[in-house]
């Protein structure tokens, strides 16, 4: 593919308010635009709700308005949470189109597709809905955005095959991640032999504040990269990849993002080594040390994932503080669909006298409750 492989996500523009992602410094942000259609990037992406629902509007404001249409690629997106009808798809895309300003969208997404959001779009026929789009020339590229098991993306795909593309979350602490499963996703993809829109690459900013020690061993190698570089990098290495998305909120993000992309090259086998020793680095600081085995799964009378449920406890603890939205939640809210909760939990005890690190399993389900189910 020509395009350069760096996406504008335009869920984390500059604000005027901290405390109110809504208002959006525009004139920020057209700069911020400019920028990066100067170095030669294209491809943005915005979505229904992002930005207090202002995400859109923003994007007419600083980009379809100021700049020829076929100078950029937008991308939005088809949220399951606010249709309740069949009315309801095209009430949200045409609005859609009036806030982003533009008469068809590059690509368009079925948003964040897990067990729930699934049901709702094949009950309300958003699939062949989004054929018809296309057929329509509404919408040029038709795929979804996907936070789930790879049992369910192999389905959906298999069920699906006009599908074009996936959007995951792929970053290496997730890459091996029990809970979200960030390797078995793409891999399921590359078999359906879609592209791969990667979203999340540097976990919301979590990958920029890593240790020291791990941080150190980044610098050591190349000292005038950043360390979220070393994230998108990775997620851009992929060799199924397509598009890597960035939620940029500054001109320093944007401009150093570009920089390290501008001319891409994949990660070599001595990089990927050192991004190894940093994941360990990372999770020696994990709050539950499973390991994932599973032994403490096969005769749980509640049918509770318990490693997957400490999986993604341990990742939303190395979240950085503040953010307003993680999706270790999304992706526990889903397992419960399928297991038991962990608060369905009898402390029966067959878990820990099978668990081969000696683990307080009940009382690391009743964290988990605590965090996820509060």
């Amino acid at each position: 593919m020509s395009a350069k492989k760096l996406g504008f996500g335009l869920m984390r523009l500059p604000s005027l308010d901290p405390n109110d992602p809504a208002k959006i410094d525009i004139e920020h942000t057209k700069k911020m635009v400019d920028a990066f259609l100067e170095r030669g990037f294209t491809y943005f992406d915005t979505a229904w709700m992002y930005c207090g629902f202002q995400s859109e509007n923003a994007a007419r404001e600083a980009l379809v308005s100021r700049h020829p249409r076929d100078s950029f690629t937008l991308a939005d997106k088809l949220p399951a949470p606010f249709l309740k009808t069949v009315e309801d798809r095209d009430r949200i895309f045409n609005e859609q189109m009036k806030k982003t300003g533009v008469t068809f969208f590059d690509y368009y997404l079925l948003h964040d597709i897990g067990a729930d959001h699934f049901k709702i779009f094949e009950q309300l026929d958003c699939f062949n809905w989004l054929k018809e789009k296309k057929a329509q020339g509404l919408v040029k590229k038709m795929g979804f955005s996907f936070h789930d098991s790879p049992e369910l993306l192999d389905h959906v795909l298999t069920k699906y095959p006009e599908m074009e593309f996936v959007q995951l979350q792929i970053n290496y602490l997730d890459w091996d991640s029990e809970g979200v499963q960030s390797r078995k996703c793409y891999e399921v993809a590359v078999k359906h032999g879609k592209p791969v829109i990667v979203m999340e690459p540097v976990k919301g900013g979590t990958l920029a504040q890593i240790p020291e020690t791990a941080e150190a061993m980044f610098k050591a190698h190349h000292p005038d990269m950043s360390v979220s570089s070393w994230a998108i990098r990775f997620a851009a290495s992929q060799e199924h990849v397509m598009m890597v998305l960035s939620g940029m909120s500054s001109m320093e993000q944007l401009l150093d993002n570009t920089g390290y992309m501008a001319s891409f090259t994949r990660l070599d086998e001595k990089e990927h080594a050192i991004i190894r020793q940093a994941v360990d680095i990372i999770n020696q600081g994990i709050s539950i040390p499973c390991t994932g085995c599973s032994y403490c799964t096969d005769g749980c009378p509640m049918n509770i994932a318990i490693p997957k449920y400490f999986s993604l406890y341990n990742a939303d603890k190395q979240e950085i503080k503040g953010k307003r939205w993680t999706p270790q939640g999304s992706y526990y809210s889903r397992l419960t669909d399928v297991f038991g909760k962990a608060s369905d939990c009898v402390a029966c005890g067959q878990c820990e006298g099978v668990c081969p690190q000696h683990l307080p399993v009940i009382e690391h389900l009743k964290e988990v409750a605590g965090h996820f189910e509060k």
